[in-house]
């Protein structure tokens, strides 16, 4: 059995006459119409059994239009926030879309100690509230699926930049001048909620998709927080939780200049600056080396051929390059 899952930033998912932020952004009928069909054919083209949506709106619009291509379920956990009296959106919600039935749902809540470590003032929320959904496959197991859409940094406060050389002792004491001088509470945000996702997952029994649009770098800390152990357990040891699912496959390399070092493929672009900020990670079940393998990841793909005319996306389409992965179970 072959199982793919994507994750799709819809950019602004709002139908008219309802705007988002402030009452001038908003779409024409003629627009709205383009929207819904670019995101229909990019739908089809990832042919994908579950796909997790970020930046939605307007929720119904978008069962509906899921529906059409065979998603017979779909859920969603929070109701986006709307100005008194004005048809004017405040906040943005996820959603999650499955062709393969959602048993239950599940709350995942703030971690207490997460939150006092990392020194956060006043009341704590998620900034999105993350879906976890168990779904029952064909094949009989049941998953325990994640979307999240991590806060982002609006306003481009500082923060480090990591490479894969960076330790986790560096990333770590760079952070925490970081956050003990104020200069980004959007990074601390991020801290609490990828770390309460991190305990959640620690608790969770079934194999693991999550998927997500992290709003930060490869190579961040958030990432360690999701990933890897050490991070929690001052342990200098690699011991990874959730796995990136890009490098449990075999890579299609994105090198536009050949005779530069071979790159991966942005999902997202600023100031014509390519970045990796959406994923998807996977549990050990779907790592191929693991004793506890189910299955493998057999294909990684970003759908970024609208950003490569436009590296800052479009509202008709995304400003975000969906990711899709392909998972292949043993034995069946």
């Amino acid at each position: 059995m072959n199982l793919r899952v994507g994750t799709f930033n819809l950019f602004q998912f709002c139908a008219p006459p309802f705007a988002w932020y402030i009452k001038k952004d908003k779409f024409n009928e003629n627009e709205w119409q383009k929207k819904k069909e670019w995101i229909k054919n990019t739908l089809l083209e990832m042919d994908c059994d579950i796909v997790g949506f970020q930046e939605v709106f307007s929720q119904e619009e978008l069962e509906n239009l899921v529906k059409e291509l065979g998603f017979n379920h779909f859920i969603t956990v929070d109701k986006p926030k709307i100005q008194n009296n004005k048809k004017v959106f405040t906040s943005t919600t996820l959603a999650l879309a499955s062709k393969y039935p959602i048993k239950e749902i599940q709350k995942v809540k703030p971690h207490g100690q997460s939150i006092l470590k990392y020194k956060f003032e006043g009341h704590f929320r998620f900034s999105r509230f993350p879906i976890k959904a168990l779904i029952e496959l064909p094949n009989k197991k049941d998953i325990t699926v994640y979307v999240n859409h991590f806060k982002s940094n609006r306003l481009n406060e500082f923060e480090y930049i990591f490479n894969k050389n960076t330790t986790l002792k560096e990333k770590k004491q760079k952070v925490l001048e970081a956050l003990e001088n104020k200069y980004s509470p959007a990074l601390k945000q991020r801290l609490c909620e990828t770390s309460s996702l991190y305990y959640d997952f620690r608790r969770t029994k079934t194999p693991i998709i999550c998927m997500c649009d992290l709003n930060d770098k490869e190579y961040s800390l958030s990432i360690d927080v999701l990933t890897n152990t050490a991070y929690h357990q001052d342990l200098d040891k690699d011991y990874n939780l959730l796995f990136d699912a890009y490098y449990l496959c075999d890579k299609k390399p994105y090198n536009p200049h050949p005779e530069k070092k071979i790159e991966r493929t942005p999902t997202s672009y600023f100031q014509s600056i390519g970045n990796v900020i959406d994923y998807i990670f996977v549990s050990k079940e779907f790592n191929k080396r693991s004793k506890a393998s189910i299955g493998k990841i057999s294909s990684y793909e970003v759908l970024d051929k609208h950003l490569k005319d436009n590296k800052n996306g479009s509202l008709i389409q995304s400003d975000h390059a969906p990711v899709v992965c392909e998972i292949t179970f043993n034995n069946l």
